[in-house]
């Protein structure tokens, strides 16, 4: 019997209100690797933690492969040699979803409103989007936001309200800018707190070197703060100089 042809026992949770995500995903594993599962379901709360005591487990699901016990979907994923996740590691990928989405939106707003792809007006949508997502970002949990922004941000370390205020600044900025309208309020609101950002980071980050986590996506991302945090805040202040100079 080859490798492809193995057979695999898997107890996962299912339940009438409580279905396991991560049974199912390493039901899927499973299969995508070529076994052949014989899928158990563990019904009740009874069930499960007799089957936890069974085999001295505290968590389901558990994988068993030649009968021997694998364990959770993690330790599935390091027995196929697939990389499991750090909750603790630094992370771009936050960010770098924000912009290509933004990227990608712009273009298409450009193709719909212009008929074409590149155009200035796709660069200029592209910045005003990213703030206005960013924005969201923080608007979702603003405790936790401004407390990880008050680790950096110089005015929001003198005037504490400023961290509340801050996402939403960003949020008009950017639907005023994607509009084009009332840009005697955005360009100044986009330049101050963008100018503002920008300072407060390249001090914590360059002249401190304070190892700090960034709240551009909210306040609960891994993402470190550095040269993406100053992007977003030179994005606002080039964006407001570039609309400054339209308008003269």
């Amino acid at each position: 019997m080859t490798d492809q042809q193995r057979d695999a026992k898997l107890y996962r949770m299912v339940m009438k209100n409580h279905l396991c995500p991560f049974g199912l995903k390493s039901l899927d594993l499973l299969k995508r690797e070529g076994f052949q599962v014989e899928d158990h379901w563990l019904t009740s709360r009874e069930e499960t933690d007799a089957f936890k005591h069974q085999h001295d487990v505290d968590t389901t699901p558990q994988t068993f492969i030649d009968n021997q016990r694998v364990g959770g979907y993690d330790d599935l994923r390091r027995y196929f040699g697939k990389s499991v996740k750090d909750p603790d590691a630094v992370t771009y990928q936050p960010v770098i979803a924000v912009f290509a989405t933004a990227a990608l939106m712009a273009l298409g707003f450009s193709w719909a409103a212009l008929g074409t792809v590149f155009s200035v007006r796709a660069l200029e949508w592209f910045v005003a989007i990213s703030m206005c997502v960013l924005a969201i970002l923080k608007l979702r949990d603003l405790d936790s936001f401004s407390n990880m922004f008050l680790g950096y941000d110089l005015l929001a370390q003198r005037w504490v309200r400023y961290a509340f205020i801050y996402p939403f600044g960003e949020a008009l900025a950017g639907i005023l800018m994607i509009a084009g309208a009332l840009l005697w309020l955005a360009i100044p609101l986009a330049l101050i707190i963008g100018s503002i950002g920008a300072v407060s980071v390249f001090k914590a980050v360059y002249i401190d070197r304070r190892e700090l986590k960034c709240a551009c996506v909210g306040g609960d991302s891994n993402v470190p703060l550095g040269f993406i945090s100053l992007t977003e805040n030179l994005m606002m202040v080039g964006m407001a100089l570039w609309m400054l100079i339209k308008l003269g």
